[in-house]
């Protein structure tokens, strides 16, 4: 259902801060040009409301699920993500950075070069889709992205809030994608988005709101757990630490 999901570019892990700062910089790449003063000031707002860009970039592991489907751990410092399927025996441990991993199927280790690699594939997609879910407020000036305002408007549900326009210069698996994001005019945090296939495209293909901000403990970074009726990403957690093992299969 949602493998049309699986777009847009490939993440960078993050690297462990060296100082904890309020500022929110580009990543290089950004669309300075292309992107209006008023979008990236927007922007800038939606990540201090967040927690800020210094306590996203603290978080070194990262966990949640998504719509009841799977599981994923994320080692943003590594690289390292777990993703247990939970309708299915399936379990791919993948280094995002360097493709490399292990995978289980039905119980079975697989170590044939083709499976490992189509499974590892799979995983890495999955992570790019899933995470983006959950941490796009985070990544409003990631590289290759271009902020337009579009005015104002009211979501769904009523109400105010400042319309982003979100699109992709040469990056990603499909960089002909679009979004409308609905910033709060009150709280600042993000409570609608909007998804378009092509860029040209009058309607989206869904719209669905941002709700249920919690405070992921012990870092004060803010994440939204649900995208509407039957689409919980709960629990998010940002724990300090994981058991040992985390990133291998286990049986």
């Amino acid at each position: 259902m949602y493998k049309y999901l699986v777009f847009l570019f490939l993440f960078l892990a993050c690297s462990p801060p060296k100082s904890k700062f309020s500022a929110n910089p580009a990543a290089p790449g950004f669309d300075h040009e292309g992107s209006d003063a008023r979008a990236v000031a927007i922007a800038d707002e939606v990540m201090q409301a967040q927690g800020g860009r210094g306590a996203y970039d603290a978080i070194r592991y990262l966990s949640w699920n998504f719509f009841g489907s799977r599981t994923l751990l994320w080692d943003k410092f590594t690289g390292n993500v777990r993703i247990d399927w939970l309708k299915k025996s399936q379990i791919v441990v993948v280094n995002i950075n360097n493709n490399t991993g292990k995978v289980m199927l039905n119980g079975v280790e697989q170590t044939h070069p083709d499976s490992l690699a189509k499974y590892l594939k799979i995983g890495k997609e999955v992570w790019i889709n899933d995470s983006y879910w959950l941490v796009m407020p985070f990544k409003l000036k990631d590289s290759g992205v271009t902020l337009k305002y579009v005015g104002e408007g009211k979501t769904e549900s009523g109400a105010a809030a400042d319309i982003l326009q979100l699109t992709f210069k040469g990056v990603g698996v499909t960089p002909e994608n679009k979004y409308h994001i609905w910033v709060d005019k009150s709280s600042k945090l993000i409570s609608q988005w909007a998804f378009f296939e092509k860029y040209g495209d009058e309607k989206p293909r869904f719209t669905t709101p941002w709700e249920d901000y919690k405070t992921a403990a012990p870092i004060p970074v803010k994440f939204s757990g649900s995208r509407g009726k039957d689409r919980s990403m709960e629990p998010v957690a940002t724990p300090q630490t994981v058991p040992s093992g985390s990133f291998e299969l286990k049986k």
